[in-house]
Parts: structure tokens; C-alpha cells; sequence
């Protein structure tokens, strides 16, 4: 009897774990240095899970869609996001410039598109977690040569992630998807 209590004991305590495994993968949120990087952080963190999402939701044969000719195709707003990231949270940490590597090619296959994607918010979540309330008027290098303070580069990109989502979304409803954001509301 003592032998089946344990058996069953160390059964249950290995339920949640199995149950965790199971669920999507979800961003790892750090601890942030302040107030205002722990907000960044909440906004990261739903633009960490929307944007990938939304291009997983997208058929690869669909990152060429564009809804006019005069728009981004869905896998060029993927990767113009990422090189957004790239440069802006470069600037929040104070290096600036081009990032290290090449910008993603918006017509290269979706799986290297999204892994560069990923990363790059990966890139955004440690610089972000990183900043301090004293920073935020440093001056930076920014675009075009320019100099901008920390706070200007953070404002540019939480209105980039709202944005490009935003675009993102619109197209998977112009091809039928219901977007990831919209899914958790229902």
C-alpha cells in the first residue's frame, strides 16, 4: 500500500510539468530594471507572442501577399519588423548603427524569416529588461545618422510593434485568418 501512495504521489507531482510541456511556447519575460522597462516588457511581451504567431498562422505560399501593389508583402513586414528591432533596440542600448547582421530577405523561406524574427525579439527583451529610468535621456545614435535619447528610440519601438501587428493582422483577415490576438479575446 505504501509502495502505490508513493507511485501515485510522484504521478500527480509530474502532472504539471507534463501539462506545461504540452502548451505553446510562450516568450520568458525577464525582471525589469524600472517601472518604465517593466512596462516595455508587458508591451514586448504580446508583441513577442503576436507577431511570431501571426507568421505561423500565415501559409508560406502566402508571405508574397500583398493587399495593393503599393503595400508590403505579409513576409516583408515580417521582415522589416525585424530589422526595426534590430536598429531600435541597437539604439536603446546605446550601440547604434547597422545591426550585425544583413537584413532578412522578405522573399527567403518562412521558417528562416520567422527564426530571424524570434531572435530579434529575444535581442529587444534583453536590451529592454536592461534599461534603466536614469537612461532615458542619454542621447543615442539613431536613424539617418541622428541622435535621439533612449526614451525616443523605446517610444519608436513599441509604436513599431503596435503598428506592424496591426498590418500583420489586417492581412491574415484579407486571407481569411482570424489574427492570434483576436483568438484569445473569443
Amino acid at each position: 500500500m505504501k509502495s502505490l501512495l508513493v507511485t501515485v504521489s510522484v504521478a500527480l507531482l509530474a502532472l504539471p510539468a507534463t501539462g506545461k510541456a504540452q502548451q505553446p511556447m510562450q516568450p520568458q519575460m525577464p525582471q525589469a530594471a524600472g517601472p518604465f522597462a517593466a512596462a516595455m516588457l508587458q508591451v514586448w511581451n504580446r508583441a513577442a507572442r503576436n507577431m511570431p504567431a501571426a507568421g505561423d498562422d500565415m501559409p508560406a505560399e502566402k508571405f508574397t501577399f500583398k493587399p495593393t501593389d503599393g503595400q508590403m508583402s505579409f513576409g516583408h513586414v515580417l521582415a522589416h519588423e525585424t530589422m526595426s528591432n534590430e536598429s531600435l533596440c541597437r539604439a536603446i542600448a546605446g550601440t547604434g548603427g547597422t545591426p550585425t547582421e544583413a537584413a532578412p530577405d522578405s522573399t527567403a523561406p518562412k521558417d528562416q524569416i520567422l527564426v530571424r524574427l524570434r531572435k530579434s525579439f529575444d535581442t529587444c527583451r534583453d536590451v529592454v529588461s536592461q534599461l534603466k529610468e536614469s537612461q532615458l535621456g542619454d542621447s543615442v545614435p539613431f536613424f539617418g545618422g541622428r541622435k535621439a535619447t533612449k526614451a525616443t528610440a523605446a517610444v519608436y519601438l513599441v509604436t513599431d510593434w503596435a503598428d506592424h501587428y496591426a498590418q500583420a493582422a489586417a492581412y491574415l483577415r484579407a486571407a481569411g485568418i482570424l489574427p492570434p490576438s483576436a483568438r484569445r479575446r473569443m
